[in-house]
């Protein structure tokens, strides 16, 4: 997948060296080690969201319409180069390919994360965003048949404040700021396993709607 671990560490340091963006940086990391797209996002100005639109309905926190995806596999030339076009761009993840994306309030991620590491359930990577979500990285797919899981196990009718994305989304990827509002963060980060494999729906999903409805209610 581009560079080893090692070739990262040793690329870290000529960024340093170099003086580069710790943005080109997690975008090598994120194309070469764990396989995923990264599409330059928008960001919030003076003005208003930077893509130039003044009734935004997303202000920076959504990709760009311009720019073209970092493409998985791509090393830190190549991220370098294309973010030299976009400094300063958040880092947006496209939803769809590599993974899908479970979407809760923060509280009910935290206490289901915590759940399932005990129960010891294959757990991918999980973020957390400034406006109080945690978003869990699944199989792609997950979001098809999230309805039909639901419903067989009960759940269908609960309201739960639990959602997926799916093609066609686009999540913030950490460090990047959300919308303005501060930096998304890692609750469990990226692992060469997970963000390769991240676990299929159903193995979460019990925990997760049981823990959103014991929050919620």
């Amino acid at each position: 997948m581009g560079f080893t671990i090692g070739g990262i560490r040793e690329k870290r340091e000529g960024v340093r060296r170099r003086g580069r963006s710790s943005e080109c940086t997690a975008v090598a990391e994120f194309t070469g080690l764990w396989g995923w797209d990264v599409a330059p996002g928008a960001r919030i100005e003076a003005g208003g969201c930077s893509c130039g639109d003044a009734a935004c309905g997303a202000p920076g926190a959504h990709p760009l319409r311009r720019a073209r995806p970092v493409r998985a596999g791509a090393t830190l030339a190549d991220a370098t180069a294309a973010w030299s076009r976009w400094p300063g761009a958040a880092l947006m993840l496209p939803v769809g390919s590599a993974f899908d994306v479970l979407d809760v309030a923060e509280r009910a991620g935290r206490h289901a994360l915590a759940r399932l590491e005990r129960m010891g359930l294959p757990v991918g990577p999980v973020a957390v965003t400034p406006q109080g979500r945690a978003q869990f990285y699944v199989a792609p797919g997950s979001a098809a048949v999230l309805p039909r899981l639901l419903a067989r196990a009960g759940w269908d009718d609960a309201r739960l404040d639990l959602r997926a994305l799916g093609t066609g989304a686009y999540v913030t990827a950490p460090p990047s700021d959300r919308g303005g509002r501060g930096p998304v963060s890692w609750l469990r980060a990226p692992s060469l396993d997970t963000a390769l494999r991240p676990p299929e729906l159903r193995l979460l999903l019990g925990t997760l709607a049981y823990v959103a409805h014991r929050v919620q209610g």
